[in-house]
């Protein structure tokens, strides 16, 4: 019997890189089922724009004159990433009496057993319930035509710049890591290794990248060192142009987005790990003892069974929640040939075949993503 094709929305706020990761879902769907969805797109009232309302199956957060109309009839599945719209899911599947089945693509905020199917990266820990499936590499993809303007706009201004063109790419301290007089020694080493080496490095600062950093770090360097500063920027962005055509990156640990860009486009990648403070500290102790808990099921051993249970007891009584531990990700790049160790082997051009890897990968995530999509729904 034939599958009837199931009515799907794909429920997305204003954030990019959530959208896209279900958008990617949603194209898979589309390709492989035929199954079309419509967009619901939401627009925040202006103290929900990085305020965070309360998670539940709520719509006081929404703007209801800017945003998509909300009402039946209800769909079968929604797609949906990040705490604002899935809140909307969650008032969604309340006014269609539980039918609507929700996939979560993230961290969930909480509310863990009222979604259907949570996909989570490598990067986020939630507790190991039977409604978490873990992947690899976030779904997030660049979009061609950005790159390819990219090129076009930077080719020329590139032409003539000393090779290697080392790009670093700076975040902005994150709990539980701190952005210190530590950070600002180490990538300038690796500035001074570029530029031994007779390269041009080129530093990108981010929107949470500090004034004083920055300006800490570019003290003294000398003119040969190109810097776009978020804070004070001279110029257009040269951030897609870069990644179009930069011949290396060191990105710093903070930035899981910008990691992925990169390993993605199968570019050598390195990673700066960053320190924590004091209190940084006891929090990564936190992160550390959930990345063990939390970890999905091996197999069916007594003390599996028991790791298990004790992770979802901790979730219940709210005494260990859903975090991120980036140094888990980091692993896992460095362990699949995605990246390495700032510093490390520097003057190599990277692991032959990453982009393909990074390709693979997500292909194989994406199967079994749709396989507990498919199961979610009646048979007919």
């Amino acid at each position: 019997m034939t599958r009837q094709a199931p009515r799907i929305w794909r429920v997305l706020g204003d954030k990019r890189g959530d959208n896209g990761q279900v958008e990617v879902i949603a194209e898979a769907l589309a390709r492989q089922h035929g199954w079309e969805s419509e967009l619901r797109h939401l627009e925040m009232r202006p103290r929900y724009v990085f305020g965070k309302p309360r998670v539940g199956p709520t719509l006081y957060h929404l703007d209801p004159e800017r945003s998509d109309a909300l009402e039946p009839p209800w769909p079968d599945l929604i797609l949906t990433s990040g705490r604002r719209p899935a809140n909307a899911a969650l008032w969604i599947k309340k006014q269609s009496g539980g039918r609507t089945r929700i996939v979560l693509v993230g961290k969930p905020s909480g509310w863990m057993s009222h979604f259907d199917l949570i996909i989570t990266s490598a990067e986020t820990l939630p507790a190991p319930f039977p409604n978490v499936l873990h992947i690899g590499l976030p779904l997030m993809q660049l979009d061609p035509d950005r790159l390819e303007a990219g090129r076009a706009q930077w080719q020329a201004a590139f032409v003539d710049l000393p090779r290697p063109l080392v790009v670093f790419l700076i975040g902005g301290p994150t709990n539980p890591f701190v952005y210190n007089a530590d950070v600002v020694r180490r990538l300038r080493a690796r500035i001074d290794q570029v530029l031994a080496a007779g390269g041009t490095p080129w530093l990108v600062g981010s929107r949470r990248t500090p004034k004083p950093f920055m300006q800490r770090l570019r003290q003294g360097l000398p003119a040969t060192v190109r810097v776009y500063d978020w804070n004070r920027p001279e110029g257009d962005n040269p951030y897609a142009g870069l990644l179009a055509l930069g011949d290396r990156f060191v990105v710093t640990g903070d930035s899981i987005s910008m990691q992925v860009e990169v390993a993605r486009l199968g570019l050598p990648l390195e990673i700066l790990p960053l320190p924590t403070g004091w209190f940084g500290g006891i929090d990564n102790a936190r992160r550390r003892l959930a990345a063990w808990l939390f970890q999905p099921p091996r197999d069916a051993n007594p003390r599996e069974q028991a790791r298990i249970a004790t992770a979802r007891a901790l979730y219940h009584l709210r005494l260990l929640q859903q975090t991120r531990h980036f140094p888990r990700f980091h692993q896992m790049l460095v362990d699949q040939g995605l990246a390495r160790w700032a510093g490390e082997n520097h003057n190599e051009t990277g692991a032959a075949g990453s982009h393909d890897r990074a390709g693979q990968q997500t292909e194989q995530d994406l199967q079994r993503i749709l396989e507990r999509i498919e199961g979610l729904l009646p048979a007919s």
